[in-house]
């Protein structure tokens, strides 16, 4: 071969190669950004409705008060954590660097866990298995998302960081259960906004009796505590400990919601 032809044949092979890697095909594509500091990546979609009312009830326990209005969430088991990540509080902003188009820019919100989007494990992690482990995303109520996403997909990505809870009012507790079984759910709750451990006492008793995580915010006693004043000993997620004296009249009934006049700081 001629060297004029070898010269043309390896120009030719270069220039390939060259456009080639600007297509993206041979170099490596850039790597995502990493969050802001203080800041975790995940991803969100909606559910409940344009107007909130699907997210009543859930996996948290909080049934159809509302209690926490439609800035709240469904959390993926990776943040969950089998029920003690509920009524913690989460600031939330939409990706712009990863999705320009799918973001409100400048906005965030705070929603409130109260639920649990479970794994699908029929479908890709990637594609409709969102809340898959090891995930970490929520599915928010639909107008905490409308406030950063722009409604013309289901999904995006999104920054966020753990905040405390900021709340009106005292603790609240509504009492459930029947006979020796005592369900106590604990609700409006600030600070860490999740609660650690409890214990119960009778007013004609001494002794703090434990109770025991039954699931979600709801706390279970097996003592037999009918037509008696009860105070409970709670302690946060973050370590801080509260008495509630007597929050409980003596004939309090099932079903019955009593609010306290102290909250965590």
């Amino acid at each position: 071969m001629a060297p004029a032809r070898v010269l043309a044949v390896m120009l030719l092979a270069i220039g390939c190669a060259l456009a080639m890697a600007t297509d993206g095909v041979v170099a490596n594509a850039p790597a995502p950004a990493p969050a802001p500091t203080g800041w975790l990546k995940a991803h969100a979609t909606f559910y409940g409705g344009a107007d909130g009312s699907g997210t009543k009830g859930g996996a948290c326990g909080y049934g159809n008060s509302w209690v926490y209005g439609t800035r709240t969430a469904a959390l993926s088991s990776a943040l969950f954590n089998n029920g003690e990540s509920c009524g913690q509080c989460y600031k939330l902003t939409c990706d712009r660097n990863a999705a320009p188009l799918r973001c409100k820019p400048g906005v965030a919100v705070t929603i409130t866990a109260t639920n649990l989007c479970p794994p699908d494990f029929s479908r890709p992690s990637d594609n409709g298995g969102w809340c898959n482990p090891p995930r970490a995303h929520f599915e928010m109520a639909q107008p905490a998302w409308e406030k950063i996403g722009i409604y013309r997909t289901d999904i995006i990505p999104v920054l966020y960081q753990r905040v405390p809870c900021v709340r009106q009012g005292g603790v609240r507790f509504t009492i459930d259960g029947f006979n020796y079984f005592l369900l106590v759910l604990v609700s409006n709750v600030a600070a860490s906004g999740s609660i650690k451990s409890m214990d119960v006492k009778s007013s004609d008793s001494t002794d703090w009796m434990p109770m025991l995580r039954n699931w979600g915010a709801n706390w279970q006693s097996a003592e037999h505590l009918a037509g008696k004043m009860l105070s409970f000993r709670v302690t946060n997620t973050d370590g801080q400990t509260l008495v509630f004296k007597n929050v409980v009249p003596s004939n309090w009934k099932y079903g019955s919601t009593f609010a306290s006049n102290l909250q965590f700081k």
